[in-house]
């Protein structure tokens, strides 16, 4: 914990120096296939700072975001598995070194898939679930890429877009709302958005 808070707190720093703004990319580029520190605290110290470029900022985070979820994927289809359909020295160094990513919650993404295909991506990209594992296993288990980027862009960009607009419309009294409810509201949206579109699905 105290590595992590470490990290924190030097994911923070940026937000005080003139490459703010190239932390945030490469911070979003990271956290979508190794880094453990999603970028939205850099992304809210940021916007705090200047709220004449929260959308500018949200976009950067979003596009960085999509890219590393892209090297992620390239991770999964290249250098996941041997000939012999076994984990690969890489593989087994992420199931090792970066928190949460087991080899048992690899395979329960494979089995999420089979149902719901583009809402776990979507879910993993807006709520506090580990994003790399599922930009990783997307890529491992030969996922549609289209409907991968897609959900990617959707989810992420929800997410960081929110948080932008919450922190440029009430600026920093949210910060401290966003700070402790934000996991328990992304995943109350999400359950409730795809809940209307299974309502949808049975109703008609």
């Amino acid at each position: 914990m105290k590595l992590l808070r470490n990290l924190y707190d030097w994911v923070l720093h940026w937000s005080q120096t003139k490459y703010g703004t190239l932390a945030l990319f490469l911070l979003a580029f990271a956290e979508s296939s190794f880094f453990p520190i999603p970028p939205d605290a850099l992304l809210i110290a940021l916007v705090l700072g200047s709220t004449k470029k929260a959308f500018k900022f949200a976009t950067v985070c979003l596009i960085g975001s999509v890219s590393g979820a892209l090297l992620g994927y390239a991770i999964g289809h290249y250098l996941w598995w041997t000939p012999s359909n076994q984990f690969t020295g890489i593989a087994n160094f992420f199931f090792n070194n970066i928190p949460s990513f087991t080899p048992q919650a690899f395979y329960d993404i494979q089995k999420l898939y089979v149902d719901y295909d583009f809402w776990i991506i979507f879910t993993a990209g807006f709520t506090p679930l580990p994003y790399k594992v599922i930009t990783i296993s997307s890529g491992a288990f030969n996922i549609n890429l289209v409907m991968f980027i897609v959900a990617s862009i959707i989810s992420r960009g929800a997410r960081f877009f929110l948080v932008a607009a919450l922190i440029w419309k009430f600026g920093p009294q949210i910060k401290l709302f966003i700070d402790k409810y934000f996991n328990w509201l992304a995943i109350a949206f999400t359950v409730l958005l795809i809940g209307g579109f299974v309502a949808i699905k049975y109703l008609l």
